[in-house]
């Protein structure tokens, strides 16, 4: 795992590989769960035998916001940045849906810095993301998120 403390920390990695987070797998409870919350109970997601049956993935799929839902998460899992007043999701930028994640399948997230700006002492990071399926060839998307660090 990468560890950052700083500006000067970050910025070393400018243009680089950040990591690779591990595998999370994306079960019907997860599904579930997030239909719950967002109140998106469309069948493609929750109902496992009409998707069996009508939808082309043959199984229920999960919410593309879900899986958008887990960069921090995974993030957390590339980088640990300290040193931290606060840290705030500012944005994501050029995102674009690859594929279907079905049930049951695992997904990591892979990082490179793309850009990091010193706004008056707040750190600006955009780091370009893919979210791979294991044993695909697809990612289930491609983007850019940015985030607000304050270090102390």
């Amino acid at each position: 795992m990468l560890t950052i403390g700083s500006f000067e920390e970050f910025e070393v990695h400018l243009g680089k590989e950040l990591g690779v987070s591990g595998w999370h797998k994306i079960d019907q409870a997860q599904i579930g769960q997030f239909a719950d919350a967002t109140l998106d109970h469309q069948w493609i997601h929750i109902d496992a035998e009409r998707a069996a049956e009508e939808s082309p993935f043959k199984a229920t799929i999960a919410h593309g916001y879900l899986t958008l839902s887990l960069i921090p998460y995974l993030w957390k899992e590339i980088a640990s940045i300290r040193n931290l007043k606060m840290e705030i999701n500012y944005g994501i930028e050029s995102l674009k849906f690859g594929q279907a994640v079905v049930v049951d399948s695992e997904v990591r997230l892979k990082a490179k810095l793309k850009n990091i700006l010193n706004l008056r002492g707040i750190t600006k990071v955009t780091i370009e993301v893919t979210l791979e399926i294991k044993d695909q060839a697809k990612p289930a998307f491609t983007g850019d998120v940015l985030f607000l660090y304050h270090f102390m």
